[in-house]
């Protein structure tokens, strides 16, 4: 047939879900899986039985200057204790078993790949699940902190209101709720380090066990590192090593080296996790 003309029919291209409703959808996601409620629900119960185990503990021997032993009589202390202690292990292991399940675990249930060739766009997908273990993050050091400052003040007592600090002097509550709030914004960037490499992991695996062996591993390996006295030298790479400066807000004055170094040096680590998160989705095969 000459001269005939075709034309192409009119398609409708797919559209992109608007980021806010892709990061809403993250979250309920997020929040309606049953392990995370349940480990919110153990993070708040730590604070709860330190609260109970200083209230109740026989303090006779006295002398000992640790985080523990300074909650005695001092419950604002108990949230920056409940924090420290747990960071060493507890918090990045929840962290660790989000990212697993955000794509090692879509990839093993076989749901990964209607997300990557959804028009969601892999940039996007990747922002979503980020949020999704940063949320997580977020609400276990909350569930730490918020509790920890309730119990400290109901079950241990508050030091008639005030914060005494590691150095002897007092503060009033609402700079001890303050420095609170400091230690929860720091140790929510040190997760986010923990998330990134573990979500960076988790997008080159699908077995979401990797993921959570891998930071375990990593975990005992820094330990071991930071021990070794002729290997000094590494302490300022090894994410681990600045995880007590937690405790320097229980100081005054505050001394905010620590804090700052630690909190740089996460910073570089999001950004060699996200980095491969990212190189590896976009070449990932759907």
């Amino acid at each position: 047939m000459t001269g005939a003309v075709l034309t192409a029919l009119p398609v409708d291209a797919p559209r992109s879900a608007p980021l806010g409703r892709l990061l809403g959808a993250e979250l309920r996601w997020v929040l309606r899986r049953p392990r995370t409620l349940v480990m919110l629900a153990i993070f708040a119960l730590v604070p709860v039985l330190i609260a109970i185990g200083v209230a109740v503990a026989d303090r006779n021997a006295g002398g000992d200057a640790g985080l523990i032993s300074a909650v005695a009589g001092n419950g604002l202390v108990l949230p920056v204790a409940a924090m420290t202690l747990t960071l060493a292990l507890l918090l990045p292991l929840a962290v660790a078993m989000a990212a697993a399940d955000a794509i090692a675990g879509e990839a093993a249930q076989g749901t990964l790949r209607g997300l990557l060739i959804a028009p969601v766009g892999r940039l996007r997908l990747v922002t979503m699940k980020a949020f999704g273990v940063l949320v997580v993050a977020t609400l276990a050091t909350l569930a730490l902190a918020v509790v920890g400052v309730v119990a400290g003040l109901v079950v241990v007592g508050g030091a008639d209101g005030q914060l005494v600090t590691l150095s002897g002097t007092t503060v009033g509550i609402g700079e001890a709720l303050a420095r609170v709030v400091l230690v929860v914004i720091w140790t929510v960037g040190q997760l986010a380090a923990v998330g990134a490499i573990a979500l960076a992991i988790s997008s080159y695996t699908e077995h979401p066990l990797v993921v959570m062996a891998s930071v375990l591993g990593g975990l005992i390996v820094f330990g071991v590192l930071a021990a070794i006295p002729a290997l000094e030298w590494l302490q300022p790479y090894l994410l681990t090593s600045g995880w007590t400066a937690g405790a320097d807000a229980l100081r005054d004055p505050l001394p905010f080296g620590d804090l700052v170094r630690s909190s740089l040096r996460a910073l570089c680590y999001v950004a060699i996790g996200a980095g491969l998160t990212v190189h590896r989705m976009l070449r990932r095969d759907a």
